[in-house]
């Protein structure tokens, strides 16, 4: 699997006050993420689900991305296909297929890292 075909990490951290997220060291996640998994990238966008959110992936997003994975992790997986689907559809891509909505709320870093790795490797079939 070359580098570009590696699934593309996303966290939204819901401001940080979001007291679902009380237990997650975000930094270990991000970190462990990007230096142990197989993935292009992670990053960290602080509320995804407002207007500079909905900026963030209209920018974000390429029209010749459609082969594209994005893993995101954050809120209920629902709320994430409400909040950006449009964003994925305006640039021809398809949310259902090329996003995998990890719900990361409620977690303790150990268990976050856990289920984030499980979809990358669901992903890129290690």
């Amino acid at each position: 699997m070359s580098q570009n075909d590696l699934p593309r990490f996303i966290m939204c951290f819901c401001t940080g006050e979001c007291p679902g997220f009380a237990k997650l060291d975000l930094w270990k996640l991000i970190n462990f993420v990007r230096n142990e998994l197989d993935v292009e990238y992670a990053i960290v966008h602080p509320q995804l689900c407002v207007t500079d959110g909905d900026k963030f992936w209209r920018d974000y997003l390429v029209k010749s991305g459609n082969d594209r994975i994005y893993i995101v992790g954050g809120c209920d997986p629902r709320m994430q296909r409400k909040m950006f689907k449009d964003a994925f559809a305006e640039k021809g891509l398809d949310f259902d297929k090329q996003v995998i909505s990890l719900d990361l709320r409620n977690m303790e870093t150990s268990e976050a890292m856990k289920k984030v790795e499980e979809a990358v490797r669901k992903v890129v079939g290690a």
